[in-house]
């Protein structure tokens, strides 16, 4: 839940003055004292292991874990882990009007011959989301970013944009 008040430029100078900007307070917790991350939800600790085991996996087909939030649980869970899956199969196993979290293991092909596997995170935030839903998924994407030691992280507002094109241009930043 989040309330609005109307403030402006001169209440921080201790003056009133007419309302400029809305100012919005917010029930949910923050991260730690002066944190800009809102955290809204914690990561389950069976997904925080399954995480990690997948960070460090051998094998070197294409791989994601889909998660989603458990609102009653306030818990970032498992929803699905796939497989040998391209980006445009990963992209047709996503809810089109509901946010997701992707972890997508990827073999990427370099211009010069060398393969590597990164890690990428995916934030899926489609447009035409309810805004509680958005809010908490937004809140809760840094701290699983640092809970998954992630560093290559991408949003996307529409499923369609999730393609092997899109991946390997967001990637080309990296490499």
């Amino acid at each position: 839940m989040v309330s609005c008040l109307w403030g402006g430029r001169g209440l921080a100078e201790g003056r009133v003055s007419p309302p400029d900007f809305p100012v919005c307070q917010s029930r949910y917790r923050r991260a730690s004292p002066g944190s800009e991350s809102l955290v809204v939800c914690d990561v389950a600790e069976d997904l925080v292991e399954k995480l990690r085991k997948f960070r460090f996996r051998k094998e070197t087909n294409n791989a994601a874990i889909i998660m989603k939030i458990d609102k009653d649980k306030r818990l970032v869970v498992l929803d699905e882990e796939l497989e040998g899956i391209s980006p445009d199969e990963l992209k047709d196993e996503l809810p089109e009007r509901q946010p997701r979290f992707i972890v997508y293991s990827y073999k990427y092909q370099h211009d010069d011959g060398r393969v590597s596997y990164p890690l990428c995170f995916i934030f899926s935030s489609p447009v035409g989301c309810k805004p509680e839903q958005q809010m908490m998924y937004a809140g809760s994407k840094n701290k699983l970013v640092q809970t998954a030691e992630l560093t290559k992280v991408f949003e996307i507002r529409n499923t369609e944009d999730l393609t092997e094109e899109w991946l390997r241009e967001k990637l080309g930043f990296f490499h």
